[in-house]
């Protein structure tokens, strides 16, 4: 008899709650640059603000708003996914996902999508997943695609990017049973 995968897995990467022992890997993701664009963020973070961001987080998402799971394969790190900006009056959220860059174009970050959609359809009771991805990032524009969700609209110059500005996509993944 086959017995059902636990929710937050689909037997090769899983999501799980975040641990001290991934300060290190935060601290690389949170300052890297390259990836500042596509998270908004504008300074670096501080060893400090990492340990207690990690040692004081509040896991619960009705209260939280949002809920921060690390991305594991093979009992390694490889990636984080966030549920943002959590509305349980019309059950959705946002969701950002960032894989090491070591670990990109396995798959990884699909499956990470395709099993935090299940925990958020099965165990949370959301009715959508949205994500908000700028024009250029065709990587990211293809993975959320390649997990179901579609264009639901272009938002024009809504990213800076330095100089200038580009358009961003609105994508929603409408979630079944809702």
């Amino acid at each position: 008899m086959n017995r059902p995968l636990p929710l937050l897995t689909d037997g090769t990467v899983r999501l799980r709650a975040l641990e001290p022992s991934d300060i290190d890997i935060m601290m690389e993701w949170e300052n890297d640059t390259q990836s500042w664009g596509a998270a908004s963020t504008s300074a670096p973070y501080s060893r400090r603000i990492i340990e207690d961001y990690v040692l004081t987080y509040d896991a619960d998402i009705f209260s939280a708003r949002q809920l921060r799971l690390i991305i594991e394969y093979d009992g390694k790190a490889v990636g984080a996914l966030d549920l943002t900006d959590f509305d349980p009056v019309n059950h959705r959220a946002g969701i950002g996902i960032i894989v090491d860059p070591r670990f990109r174009g396995k798959g990884y970050g699909k499956r990470a999508i395709d099993i935090a959609a299940r925990y958020c359809r099965e165990r949370i009771g959301m009715h959508q997943l949205w994500a908000i991805v700028a024009q250029d990032n065709a990587a990211s524009r293809q993975l959320f695609e390649s997990a179901g969700f579609v264009a639901g609209g272009r938002m024009r110059s809504w990213i800076s990017h330095g100089s200038g500005y580009t358009d961003a996509y609105i994508y929603q993944l409408l979630l079944a049973g809702k």
